[in-house]
């Protein structure tokens, strides 16, 4: 049982959310303002209490007619259901505490707030009906912006208490990075989207108009950084280092659609590695400066 929750509860995505809000934690530093390592801790863990109820919270409600595993009874699959809404419970009301904690001890700024909110706000509206944005076609787009913009956000808030352009440069880029790792997702289960009729965001899209939103998204993410420059903020030029694998994604992605036959694992590990390379090397050089 421990091993199934563990997999529903995608520690890939929180490896994720760790090192983006780590990057958001470490441009502070970059700005001139000292790192606070007590409120680093608690925004880290608050981050991924998000991000688990994200995951598990849409996983609670999945619908009955979609199994979560092969041959599973239905008590293994109610017990599953129960459990992981249990999960959620739990770490939502102790992100409630953590974030009470924060507001009486450290006097939280009212945008830092705003954006703890907007987390929690995403988080319902994800996964729980009757909004439940992933049976709409905007679970990827919602996943992406969690991951690459308000948790990297509240990182960057915690530590300097007001926003920053250098911020939405590396934000904008990233949450384009990875709602392009997000639909390369989706091609990779399209079968089982298409058996199961689930309203992902290449289904919505349909092949013929996802693939250039694939590219355009890559190429938009890196023409942020290649201005960025122009605007006094050099210091990005390591999200460059990850255009090889970006190029690569983008070929193996054409050929796919052009007919060729797929291999889904190099494709799905390009794509995770355009994302998580480029927020690891730019968090990798705002902690060395």
């Amino acid at each position: 049982m421990f091993r199934n929750i563990l997999r529903l509860s995608r520690p890939l995505h929180l490896l994720l959310a760790a090192l983006t809000y780590t990057l958001g934690a470490s441009i502070p530093a970059y700005l001139g303002h000292s790192l606070q390592t007590a409120i680093f801790w608690l925004g880290l863990v608050l981050a991924l209490l998000t991000q688990i109820s994200m995951t598990l919270l849409a996983e609670s409600f999945r619908p009955h007619n979609e199994p979560y595993f092969e041959n599973e009874t239905p008590k293994q699959k109610q017990d599953l259901r129960n459990i992981t809404l249990y999960i959620s419970i739990a770490s939502l009301t102790t992100y409630a505490v953590l974030v009470y904690i924060l507001f009486t001890n450290y006097q939280l700024p009212l945008i830092t707030f705003y954006f703890l909110l907007i987390s929690l706000l995403l988080v319902i509206s994800y996964a729980i009906p009757p909004i439940r944005l992933i049976n709409h076609g905007f679970g990827e787009l919602t996943l992406a912006a969690h991951l690459a913009y308000i948790i990297p956000s509240i990182g960057f808030l915690l530590q300097a208490k007001e926003n920053h352009r250098l911020l939405m440069l590396i934000v904008i880029s990233l949450t384009a990075l990875a709602l392009a790792y997000f639909l390369v997702i989706n091609f990779t289960s399209f079968p089982s989207d298409q058996k199961y009729q689930r309203a992902t965001l290449l289904r919505r899209l349909t092949w013929e108009h996802a693939v250039p939103l694939h590219h355009g998204l890559i190429v938009f993410a890196y023409v942020i950084f290649a201005v960025a420059p122009l605007l006094g903020f050099s210091i990005l030029w390591p999200a460059f280092l990850t255009i090889p694998f970006a190029i690569l994604q983008m070929l193996l992605l054409r050929h796919i659609s052009n007919g060729g036959k797929p291999n889904w694992i190099l494709l799905t590990a390009t794509a995770l590695s355009v994302f998580g390379l480029t927020a690891y090397f730019l968090t990798l050089t705002f902690w060395l400066r």
